[in-house]
C-alpha cells in the first residue's frame, strides 16, 4: 500500500475523541473533495510503498491499543482487509463510505461526503458522481458497527443530510455533524449553531480536537 504517514496521536473526531490512537495514513482517494485537509493523500498523492508487515510493524510500536486506518480512501486497497486483520487491536476505518470491502473492523466511521464537498475544475464530474453510494452505505452499516460523520458548512446541508438518512435507513443516534474548516476560530463559529442544530434533532456534535490543541498540521 502507498502510504503517506503513521503516527501516534488522540483521536480527534467522532464517538472516540480523545483517545490515544496510532494512525496509519493511506495515499490515494477516488474523490477531490474541495474542502480536503489532506490534499497530500487526494489532490497530489505522497508517500512510499510499504508492505503489510512493514506497516504492522511500524504501527505497533507505538505501544498504541487503537489504530485508525484513513487516508484518502482506504478501502480503495485490497490490502486492507490483511492488515485490519493484522493488525491486533481496536480499528477504526474512516471511509467516505463509497466502497465496500471485506475488513476487520471495531468501527466503521463513515463520512458520507454532501454537496458541499464538489470541486470547480476537471474532477468536478467524477466526483459528483461518486460521492454518495446509497447501497454501498446501507452495506457498511449492516456488515460493521458504525457512526455517521457529516462535515457541515452551512444550514443548507441540513435538507441533505436528512434525505440521505431517510433512504439509507441509518440510525439517527449515530449521526455526528462536524463543522468544516481549517482553523479552531472558524470552526468555532460554525459549532456555535450546529451544537443547536443537535440538540434540536437528537445528533451528535463532533469536535476537531487535533485542530483545537495543534492547529492544521501533519502528523498530529
Amino acid at each position: 500500500m502507498k502510504i503517506a504517514e503513521i503516527f501516534y496521536s488522540l483521536q480527534g473526531e467522532g464517538t472516540l475523541v480523545g483517545v490515544p490512537s496510532v494512525f496509519i495514513r493511506a495515499s490515494g482517494c477516488n474523490l477531490r473533495c474541495r474542502w480536503c485537509d489532506t490534499p497530500y493523500t487526494s489532490w497530489n498523492p505522497e508517500g512510499r510503498e510499504m508492505s503489510v508487515g512493514e506497516i504492522v510493524a511500524a504501527a505497533r510500536g507505538y505501544g498504541a491499543r487503537h489504530a485508525v486506518v484513513t487516508g484518502g480512501e482506504p478501502m480503495l486497497f485490497e490490502e486492507t482487509g490483511e492488515l485490519t486483520r493484522a493488525l491486533d487491536m481496536h480499528v477504526t476505518i474512516e471511509t467516505a463510505g463509497t466502497v465496500f470491502r471485506n475488513v476487520k473492523c471495531d468501527l466503521m466511521s463513515i463520512s458520507p461526503k454532501l454537496g458541499n464537498s464538489t470541486p470547480e475544475g476537471s474532477f468536478q464530474a467524477q466526483h459528483e458522481r461518486l460521492r454518495y453510494q446509497p447501497d454501498v452505505l446501507r452495506k457498511l452499516m449492516s456488515a460493521y458497527e458504525y457512526q455517521l460523520k457529516f462535515v457541515v458548512c452551512s444550514e443548507a446541508d441540513l435538507s441533505e443530510i436528512a434525505g440521505l438518512l431517510e433512504e439509507t435507513g441509518a440510525d439517527r443516534g449515530r449521526v455526528l455533524l462536524m463543522a468544516e474548516g481549517t482553523s479552531a476560530s472558524t470552526i468555532h463559529e460554525r459549532a456555535l449553531w450546529i451544537a443547536e442544530v443537535c440538540k434540536r434533532e437528537g445528533f451528535r456534535y463532533s469536535p476537531r480536537l487535533h485542530v483545537d490543541l495543534w492547529g492544521d498540521r501533519r502528523g498530529v
